[in-house]
């Protein structure tokens, strides 16, 4: 199955900016869509944002214009994020999530792509 990997965290001061990447490794034909993730100290992991296999993106109702989500490549997604807030502060998580075409479902992708989970990295945001 396949493994994630997120980089680009750090410490910046309220206003800045921070661009993430998740890198998906393994050999998989399968289809997935790429899901960024969220979870602050004591609270409820939360959804940022996705990005599907043919780039539609979503967005999470807080990023409110100041997020950007890309994907650069089939096994790579960035996040960048400017205008941040201690409210930012969190572990941030990219996860797989199984996107097959209309008749081609397989069943091996689900063990393949389907709800990988990176270990995440950490922002930090300082007032």
């Amino acid at each position: 199955h396949v493994q994630l990997v997120e980089s680009g965290g750090g410490s910046v001061q309220a206003g800045g900016s921070l661009r993430l990447s998740c890198v998906v490794l393994g050999d998989t034909t399968c289809l997935y869509d790429i899901y960024w993730y969220r979870q602050a100290p004591g609270k409820e992991r939360e959804i940022v944002g996705t990005v599907d296999t043919n780039g539609h993106l979503g967005y999470a109702d807080f990023v409110k214009g100041r997020f950007t989500i890309s994907r650069d490549t089939r096994n790579t997604a960035a996040l960048d994020m400017k205008s941040l807030t201690p409210e930012d502060t969190a572990m941030y998580l990219c996860k797989t999530q199984y996107a097959p075409r209309p008749g081609t479902w397989d069943r091996s992708c689900l063990d393949d792509v389907a709800d990988r989970w990176g270990r995440g990295t950490q922002v930090t945001v300082s007032s």
